[in-house]
Order: C-alpha cells, then sequence, then structure tokens
C-alpha cells in the first residue's frame, strides 16, 4: 500500500465527512415530546423503502429538490478532496457508473455500459469488459480501453504527482489493454482482488485524467465531460445550488425527472426547509427532526437499512495497550442499555450488530460477537484483577497509578451522544474505572484526536464501508506513519493476513468465511464495540417513486419521478 500525503489523507477526507454526518444526524434524545416514542416502525431490509413503481406509473418531467451538506469544490471522486458522500453520489449520475449493487450487496453490470463484465482468467487475474458500442462521453468519443488505463494509472500510486484518495485495488493491476475490438477491454491483476467490480466507479474519461494537473485541476468548480443520464447543467456558489438536466447524447432509458436541484443547507436548517416546502427530501433520523417531520403536509416518512454502523472504539495506547484491560471494558459495559439512549425518540427499533464486517442484511453476516460483551460486570471486575488493577473501594489503581481513561467527544455532539458517553462513564465507574469526557472541537475531533489516536473511548460512524475491501483499511495493521483507518492502531498479524487474504479470495462464499474469522478476532482483540446498524429515516414528498431511504441497493436515477 503507497504510504504517501495524498494516501494518508483519505481517512482525514472520510472521516470528516462522517464527523458532520454524525453532528447532523445522531439520535437525539430531545424529542418534541422530551421523551420516547412507541417502536412501530420496520426498517426496511430487502430493498429500499422508495415507493417501488413501474415507469408507466412515473409522469415525465418534474423537478427534485434535495439538501446538499457542503459545495462541491472538487468533482473527481479519485482525487482526494473528491471522495465524500454528496460528490460521489452526484457523480454516479453524470458520468459512467459501470455496476449496481442491489439489496444484498451484490454488484450487477448497467447494461447502458456493459454488455458483460466477468473473470476470465484466475491466474493471473483477468478481467473482460465488453462494452456497450452505443456508450459515448458527450465529447462524442466512444468508451473504450483507453479511459480503465487512464483511472488505473492515476489511481495506482506510483505517481505521486496525482493527490490520491485510494489506492487500493489499482495497485494490484498490471496492465489494462484493448482486448478483441474496441468495444473489449482486459484488465490482468498481479494480485487477486476479489472486489474488482468496485473498480472504475465511475469510470471517467481519459481526456480528464491524462495528467496530474488535469486530475488534481481540471475537475475544480467544473465537470469537463459527462458520461451518464445527467450533466451538471449549472453551480451557482453564490446561491449555492446545484441544478443537473437530463444529458441530450444519453443513449439510455430517458430520465423522468427534468432537473435535480441540489441546495446546500446547514443541518440545522434542512428540517425546516422541507417544512417549508423548500426541499423533497429531509433526514429524520433525530428524534429532535423526527417530532416535527412525522407528520409534515404533503410527505410520508420511509426507511431503509443502508451500510451504517455506530460503535465505540478503544484507543491502543497507555492502559489500554493491554488486551486483558480491553477485553474487561467490553464486559463492563451494556450494549442493550447504551442502544436505547441512542434509541430514543424514534419510531425504529436500533438492532445490536454482532459483526465488524458486515450489514445484518448483507450476504455473509454472522453475528461473531461471541461472550465478549456480554454484559458482566462480575467477569470484568475479575480481569481487571488479573491485569493488576486492585480495587480500594474507588478508582482501581496499579503501582500507584489510578485507573483513569478518557472519552474524546465532538463539541458539536447532540444530546444522544452526549447521553451516550455518560451512560458509558457510568457503566466503568461501576467496575472502579474513572472516565473523564473531553469535549474537543469539533474541526480538531479527527485531526487532531481520532486521526492521530488521542484518545481511550470514541464514539462515530463509519458508512458506506461497503464492499467488504472497504472494511479492510479500519482493522489492518498501521505501516510506519499510515494507520489507514485503523485510529486505535490494535491489529495482530493473524488478523491482517485474514483480511489481506480474504480481500484476494474471489470465491465469494470463501471470502465471507475469511472475513468473518477475521472478525471474531477482532471482538477477540477489543478493538471496537460495535452497537446497532443505524437505519435512515427519511421524509419524502408523496408521490415522489423510486427513491427514498438507503439499503444496500443503488438508486436508478432514471426511474427516479413524481408518481402519475
Amino acid at each position: 500500500m503507497d504510504t504517501s500525503p495524498a494516501t494518508r489523507r483519505i481517512g482525514r477526507a472520510v472521516a470528516a465527512a462522517l464527523a458532520a454526518l454524525l453532528a447532523a444526524s445522531a439520535c437525539s434524545s430531545q424529542s418534541g415530546s422530551g421523551g420516547d416514542v412507541a417502536k412501530t416502525v420496520a426498517p426496511t431490509v430487502d430493498a429500499e423503502d422508495n415507493n417501488p413503481q413501474p415507469l408507466e406509473n412515473v409522469r415525465d418531467g418534474g423537478e427534485l429538490r434535495e439538501p446538499l451538506q457542503q459545495w462541491i469544490t472538487q468533482w473527481n471522486p479519485y482525487q482526494v478532496d473528491g471522495n465524500y458522500g454528496d460528490a460521489v453520489e452526484i457523480m454516479g449520475y453524470v458520468e459512467a457508473k459501470l455496476f449496481r449493487s442491489d439489496a444484498k450487496g451484490v454488484y450487477h453490470p448497467v447494461p447502458e455500459y456493459l454488455v458483460s463484465a466477468q473473470v476470465t482468467s484466475t491466474s493471473p487475474q483477468v478481467v473482460t469488459y465488453k462494452l456497450n458500442p452505443k456508450a459515448v462521453w458527450s465529447d462524442g468519443t466512444a468508451l473504450s480501453y483507453k479511459d480503465f488505463e487512464a483511472v488505473w494509472k492515476a489511481s495506482n500510486g506510483k505517481d505521486q504527482a496525482y493527490n490520491l484518495a485510494d489506492s487500493s485495488g489499482y495497485e494490484q493491476i498490471s496492465g489494462v489493454e484493448q482486448g478483441a475490438d474496441a468495444s473489449e477491454v482486459k484488465v490482468t491483476f498481479s494480485q487477486p482482488y476479489a472486489d474488482w467490480q468496485s473498480l472504475f466507479s465511475p469510470l471517467l474519461p481519459a481526456s480528464g485524467l491524462s495528467t496530474p494537473q488535469a486530475f488534481n485541476e481540471g475537475w475544480i468548480e467544473k465537470v469537463p465531460v459527462f458520461g451518464g443520464p445527467f450533466v451538471l447543467a449549472n453551480a451557482d456558489k453564490t446561491a449555492q445550488t446545484i441544478t443537473l438536466t437530463p444529458n441530450p447524447r444519453w443513449w439510455g432509458p430517458k430520465p423522468k425527472l427534468d432537473r435535480i436541484t441540489f441546495r446546500v443547507l446547514d443541518a440545522a436548517a434542512i428540517t425546516q426547509a422541507y417544512l417549508n416546502n423548500e426541499i423533497d427530501f429531509a433526514s429524520a433520523g433525530a428524534a429532535a427532526s423526527y417530532g416535527q417531520l412525522k407528520d409534515a403536509k404533503d410527505s410520508v416518512i420511509r426507511t431503509g437499512t443502508p451500510w451504517d454502523e455506530v460503535h465505540i472504539s478503544f484507543g491502543g495506547n497507555g492502559v489500554l495497550a493491554d488486551q486483558k484491560v480491553r477485553q474487561a471494558l467490553g464486559k463492563a459495559l451494556d450494549r442493550t442499555a447504551l442502544i436505547k439512549v441512542a434509541n430514543k425518540g424514534v419510531p425504529v427499533e436500533f438492532k445490536p450488530l454482532d459483526s465488524h464486517l458486515f450489514m445484518t442484511n448483507q450476504n455473509g453476516y454472522k453475528a461473531n460477537a461471541g461472550d465478549w460483551v456480554t454484559y458482566d460486570p462480575t467477569t470484568a471486575k475479575k480481569w481487571l484483577d488479573e491485569a493488576g488493577w486492585k480495587d480500594s473501594g474507588g478508582t482501581r489503581s496499579k503501582d500507584g497509578q489510578p485507573l483513569e481513561l478518557h472519552y474524546v467527544l465532538n463539541d458539536a455532539s447532540n444530546q444522544a451522544q452526549i447521553d451516550l458517553a455518560a451512560a458509558t462513564q457510568n457503566m466503568l465507574q461501576q467496575v472502579g474505572v474513572k472516565v473523564t469526557v473531553d469535549k474537543v472541537p469539533s474541526k480538531e475531533y479527527f485531526s487532531k484526536y481520532i486521526d492521530q489516536g488521542k484518545f481511550d473511548l470514541a464514539s462515530w460512524r463509519n458508512t458506506n464501508s461497503f464492499p467488504l475491501s472497504k472494511t479492510v483499511p479500519l482493522y489492518r495493521a498501521p505501516q510506519g506513519d499510515n494507520v489507514f483507518g485503523n485510529y486505535s492502531k490494535l491489529s495482530t498479524p493473524e488478523i491482517d493476513n485474514l483480511l489481506r487474504t480474504a480481500a484476494a479470495t474471489l470465491d465469494p462464499a470463501k471470502a465471507d468465511e475469511l472475513y468473518n474469522q477475521a472478525d471474531v478476532k477482532i471482538w477477540e482483540l477489543a478493538h471496537t464495540v460495535e452497537l446497532y446498524q443505524r437505519p435512515s429515516i427519511v421524509a419524502v414528498r408523496k408521490g415522489l417513486a423510486n427513491y427514498g431511504a438507503g439499503s444496500l441497493a443503488d438508486t436508478v436515477i432514471t426511474s427516479v419521478g413524481w408518481q402519475k
């Protein structure tokens, strides 16, 4: 893995986006009534809760108005500053998205781009793509192997001038060439890469990636060439609005919508904008927003089950370098009670998540937590005794040192996150561990604390760590200063080997088995206490078809529109 600053910065880019998400939408215990609400809604797990409608039931025309978390400056998703949620989602509408995931997280070729795509050799691994001959960029150039080659050469980490988001998968490729004819592409791997379908997503034109300058600067404040069903028609930085309209050169099914408008809104302003009928979609995942949105006019609440987890991470320094102490903390935390704290004020019951790598609705999910996080304060005390931390009636001590830990909390946290930290503090106090909650500036939460491993306990969300290879950086062994996404810096050679082997295993069933073996060891390591898979709870306008609460399935944007 390349350890250049460009590669290391991916953790911060993703983390910053997640911090904003967490502050904006984690569940607050301050609902309109000041209390909890009945758990009356079961989130859709087998598909998106998106009012599925056949195209004949969706009218032609109309506008979809959406909130945007932040202004998009860098549109290149392969560049470190362009690799975050909103930007990547929109680029999937205006560029060539080769594969779509279904509700189980399985990828399928998108026929507008691919006639087929398959592994045609395993030693070495060769993937052969057969392109739809109708597929063209907005400048009239046909999609070809040159586009695949340009993405690979820019993203494989060999040229430090390309300011990369992530080289995973591309560094395993040894060559890209034309196949039997101009519509066939052959990609050869020097090492097997199981999640090859996640590569070249979206495919970008070679003309926009041919030099480091084009890669880094050619997509700032603009998209030079389009290859999707929509184009970026207008980006008004003053008004903070972005408008997409149908691509006139699009060869696939005609989009139902005339336009999609995105407007940058502060998290606090989204609910009110929805109530004012200024946008058609808003998160209702927080108790406060749910309380206001559940009875909104011309509105429905939709729920789904995306790749979205909430956890408490342990640091790997000082006292917590001792695995026995971390294991004791896992037994001292009552996950059921902690989940109830987060769950207050919303109608969906949060279910415990017993895997670090899979979501409950993902192929391969197994409950691997075992007894490591079964609430048992008696055993927690016993293990702390065995680790040398003696109970003297208050805070435990060892060699004159008190057992004191620091829970690092973002100062932009809402009440639920504050309550979660306080509940954790109280539970650990019961077994003789003193926990101090340190509120730190939100702008520094990741950059100065989480990224640097300067925490004993901390809670944040990981979202869209999917396909499985995207979870590997969260638990792999650090290399020098590069911790990838493993901010605890906790790992073992066995876990690292299992994760690497799984990511290089082409048989999905065998890969799942290896990932689950790694997950068992991650629980034993006491790296992270997974809490729950966070459901998607959103308010949308009545009549919005084929769009709504997220699951593992990708949106088919050409089918989105307003019901007849």
